[in-house]
């Protein structure tokens, strides 16, 4: 008994300081950071640089008019009008950066020339010139404006005359018995300057990345619409080549099969044969600029006569069960529900059902390893649905190397036949693809599931076509796959 209390006393010790560990990993997280929350959007906000500025531009008068008047000697009224201009051309270069620093030069070199006259005359001494404290402080505030606001030529050329001016102010001009600033200010200048190009560099350059990466976003998913377009139209040349052919051969078989068949009759055969020739010859060329795009060379026509496709026949719902093997083999459970009676189909109908089902399960493969997938596909008097659900995977899912816009291939498809796609993420997890496709754009109106076509009510758990952002195959994944 002493043996079991003494592991039950060493076990509670250990919880309780793994437990006091994890809190003050919590409380270091709290507060060993510098990282802050985002505050909220807010009218002050937006505006607050502006009061910033009309501060500043109320100290640099301030700050230009009392040395001026006291150590200076400048005259009241000119003291005034240069701390006024000076604090003016900090507020006008919030809209007008390049006239508010030509301001906020003039008013520099005329307190320079006026503050001269009184170095000269004996009135001043150990004056700071030709820059005071606050025309300093204003005009490094009207070159970070400018500088922010105009090109980085603009700012170099504005950064020069200042300079130039600086020197032949203090350099040849000069005066008696002041302390220059020239020196201080021309390193000031140059350093401001530089920042705020800097700054403006660096935005133009966030921005121009935000510009294109949306553009590049935009490209690829038109170029994606553009190859799953251009794939549709090459798998319908296979199967409108078929009946065409069929068409062509028949027209050509059907005088042998009558007894003395009339001259009229000939001639209308053998012109039913001409028509199906050259539209064979139509989409053989439509066939070739599409393909044109492409790096892979062209293949040649089984049958140059009837321009029948090399191309193996393509697939139908009646090739489902195989496409199910296939993806069991990859290691995924599927469930594959056939239900209403089978008819045949248009062959495009066909063909899209078989594609968007291929696609589904080709996303589930990818995006969400071991989870199980159901595929119903319901036959009704008027087209066809299918579904395709999983659950939620049950591994870590690799990273994908598609562009990310296989529902953007499936739309095409449905889209294409005025039917429906949706999809999106189901309530308990997983994902869901519901499709609906008319055998004839007549009958697009009516959802599957309405009184209209079943006889009963459209499911709950059908998906809603989500948002680009929430939509990415599968839930749990924040990709999705390519058509």
């Amino acid at each position: 008994m002493p043996r079991v209390v003494g592991v039950t006393e060493t076990g509670i010790r250990r919880r309780v300081v793994g437990r006091l560990l994890r809190r003050l990993g919590v409380l270091r997280d709290d507060l060993w950071t510098t990282r802050p929350d985002p505050l909220p959007p807010s009218v002050w906000l937006r505006w607050l640089p502006h009061g910033v500025m009309w501060l500043v531009a109320f100290g640099v008068t301030v700050g230009v008019v009392a040395p001026l008047m006291d150590g200076g000697g400048v005259g009241g009224s000119a003291a005034f009008a240069i701390g006024l201009a000076q604090g003016a051309a900090v507020v006008f270069a919030l809209w007008r950066p390049v006239p508010a620093w030509w301001l906020s030069t003039a008013a520099m070199v005329v307190g320079a020339l006026e503050v001269r006259r009184q170095l000269l005359a004996g009135g001043s001494h150990g004056f700071t010139w030709p820059w005071t404290a606050g025309g300093l402080i204003g005009h490094l505030a009207v070159l970070l404006l400018l500088a922010l606001r105009v090109p980085t030529r603009v700012a170099v050329e504005a950064l020069a005359v200042t300079l130039l001016l600086t020197y032949l102010v203090e350099g040849v001009l000069g005066a008696p018995d002041f302390q220059p600033t020239g020196v201080l200010a021309a390193i000031l200048f140059t350093v401001v300057v530089v920042l705020g190009t800097a700054l403006r560099g660096r935005r133009e350059a966030s921005r121009a990345l935000v510009e294109q990466t949306t553009l590049t976003a935009e490209e690829r998913a038109r170029r994606t619409v553009l190859e799953e377009r251009s794939r549709i139209a090459r798998e319908l040349h296979d199967v409108v080549a078929h009946h065409m052919s069929v068409i062509s051969i028949q027209a050509q078989v059907a005088p042998h099969l009558v007894a003395d068949p009339s001259e009229e009759l000939k001639e209308n055969l053998a012109g039913i044969r001409q028509n199906a020739l050259e539209a064979l010859t139509e989409l053989r060329r439509v066939l070739g600029v599409l393909r044109s795009e492409h790096p892979e060379p062209p293949e040649p026509s089984a049958d140059p006569a009837t321009g029948t496709a090399p191309h193996a026949p393509q697939p139908t719902l009646d090739r489902i069960e195989a496409l199910v093997e296939n993806t069991r083999a990859a290691g995924l459970t599927v469930v594959l529900r056939c239900s209403g009676e089978r008819w045949s189909l248009p062959s495009g109908v066909e063909l899209s059902a078989y594609r968007i089902v291929q696609e589904a399960l080709s996303n589930v493969l990818r995006h969400a390893p071991g989870a199980e997938v159901h595929v119903h596909v319901e036959y009704l008097p008027i087209g066809v649905v299918v579904e395709v659900a999983n659950t939620r995977p049950t591994k870590h899912a690799a990273p994908s190397e598609g562009a990310g816009h296989g529902l953007l291939g499936m739309r095409e498809r449905a889209a294409m036949l005025s039917g429906v796609l949706l999809a999106g993420p189901q309530q308990e997890g997983g994902y869901k693809v519901y499709a609906y496709l008319p055998a004839s754009p007549a009958d697009s109106d009516p959802l599957p599931g309405s009184p209209s076509t079943t006889g009963g009510t459209r499911p709950a758990t059908t998906p809603t076509d989500p948002d680009p952002a929430s939509a990415r195959h599968l839930a749990g994944n924040p990709k999705e796959d390519t058509a």
